[in-house]
């Protein structure tokens, strides 16, 4: 199992992928897609600043996009608290959770449901944005930015479609610094409680183990908390999530 330094590593690597303004140091790392969803804009860690030098200058690079702070094991201790005497809101902690590939607990699709690797970006983010919140008018910008990816490591796109072709169900496997980090893990609505998401996952375990993976990590949504718990997925840490 690779240590949680090196899954924080992976994650930075990924969201890095999508940037197109400065980085910055280790001190204050940041990236900015111009996509107007809070995630996809945001500061991934700080060390050796304080809260209100950091506050200030992520304002600056971050300035007329909506972002999020994300404050995990690798910021300075006291950093989120720090923040939000400043004036930033948490608004979400959110678990860090890491499984052994191959102890992960099978999970076949259902019926009607193919999943397989995809390069038709359009339906592929017009099927996420959906169920992320990306507004309407930021999916052309999304879709934009997936062309563009560039990143430390290979990004795998899995859709799960029905057989008249429609996606129901997504998945991004993230193959960066040995392991494999999930994102964009999404059911649509109507199809949901049919196993669909877990299935995804699993498809995507399966995927990147056939390419030398052996852990698997995310960062789990309340509400897929329970599915990846099922899935043999286990806290390893978090991160508390703050809007400024």
């Amino acid at each position: 199992m690779e240590s949680l330094d090196t899954v924080l590593a992976a994650h930075r690597a990924y969201l890095l992928g999508w940037n197109i303004g400065p980085v910055g140091g280790p001190d204050l790392a940041t990236y900015r897609s111009d996509v107007p969803h809070p995630t996809l804009n945001g500061v991934l860690r700080v060390t050796g600043r304080t809260p209100q030098d950091a506050l200030l200058e992520a304002r600056q690079r971050l300035h007329g996009v909506p972002r999020v702070w994300w404050v995990g094991p690798d910021s300075d201790p006291g950093t989120a608290d720090g923040l939000v005497s400043l004036g930033a809101v948490e608004f979400a902690r959110l678990p860090i959770m890491t499984a052994v590939i191959d102890e992960a607990a099978d999970e076949p699709a259902p019926a009607g449901l193919h999943i397989a690797e995809t390069t038709d970006l359009a339906a592929f983010v017009r099927a996420y944005a959906r169920v992320s919140g990306i507004p309407t008018d930021g999916v052309a910008a999304t879709i934009e930015r997936e062309k563009a990816f560039s990143g430390d490591g290979t990004v795998i796109r899995l859709a799960g479609r029905l057989d008249d072709g429609r996606v129901v169900g997504t998945a991004v496997a993230w193959l960066s610094h040995g392991l494999v980090t999930l994102y964009f893990v999404g059911t649509q609505p109507e199809q949901r409680r049919r196993g669909i998401g877990a299935a995804m996952t699993r498809a995507a375990l399966r995927l990147a183990s056939e390419r030398g993976a052996r852990t698997a990590a995310l960062t789990s949504s309340p509400i897929g908390e329970s599915v990846y718990r099922r899935l043999g997925f286990r806290p390893a840490g978090e991160f508390r999530v703050l809007t400024f």
